[in-house]
């Protein structure tokens, strides 16, 4: 049998060496949050894209996120995205072509995403959760474009922290009804008339439109209100 080292007892580690690894860990996740809120303190009037990191720059959904992002970025807003590519690269690359902030908030993976290049200003983090806030705690709007997993879960949890005010209400836009229709027929039809696990007023806190003309006209008209 091998020796075990002191931080072990039994082959299982001591409650001092969990205390230890627990203290470097919220020490690093509190220094993680305040490099996050300083770094987007200094940037008003955000804009954050979510979607797809697998859309090609080919495809509708990049071209769209480029125009809209392009738009916004000449009326003075800031663009806000993940960071990597897809329609992170396409809002980024709209916001650096129109001469505007193009911020990107990194995730440190060991295989996969990387900085797009037209990202102006970015910061990286070890922790998902701690992204998820900052990209929660950037923006007085939220873009979604078409996506998967990730852009689902994003959609959901800020939906879920506007319906139970853990933030204020803030416009949430879904570019491409084609593509959203189908999920929140079911959101209607299923969650809200068949099985009553939400409200009526919890489907008004987003607005589906149907182009990037659209959702400029949306964000612009808030704006103003």
């Amino acid at each position: 049998m091998t020796n075990k080292t002191n931080n072990h007892k039994n082959g299982f580690p001591t409650k001092k060496h969990v205390e230890g690894i627990s203290l470097v860990r919220i020490s690093r996740i509190f220094s993680e949050f305040m490099s996050g809120f300083h770094f987007l303190d200094k940037y008003n009037k955000t804009v954050t894209f979510f979607g797809s990191a697998r859309a090609k720059s080919n495809s509708e959904y990049y071209k769209e996120a480029f125009d809209l992002a392009f738009a916004l970025s000449k009326k003075g807003y800031t663009i806000v995205t993940g960071g990597g590519g897809g329609i992170m690269e396409a809002a980024n690359k709209g916001a650096y072509m129109a001469g505007g902030e193009s911020v990107g908030l990194n995730i440190n993976l060991p295989h996969e995403q990387k900085l797009n290049k037209y990202v102006k200003h970015s910061i990286s983090f070890r922790y998902f959760f701690i992204r998820k806030v900052m990209l929660t705690f950037a923006s007085q709007a939220y873009i979604f474009m078409p996506g998967g997993f990730g852009t689902l879960d994003e959609f959901f949890e800020i939906t879920t922290l506007i319906q139970t005010k853990k933030i204020k209400k803030i416009p949430i836009i879904l570019v491409h009804k084609d593509y959203w229709q189908p999920l929140f027929d079911w959101v209607q039809k299923t969650l809200y008339a068949e099985k009553k696990t939400i409200s009526k007023n919890d489907m008004n806190i987003y607005r589906l439109v149907d182009s990037y003309e659209e959702a400029l006209k949306e964000l612009t008209r808030q704006d103003k209100s």
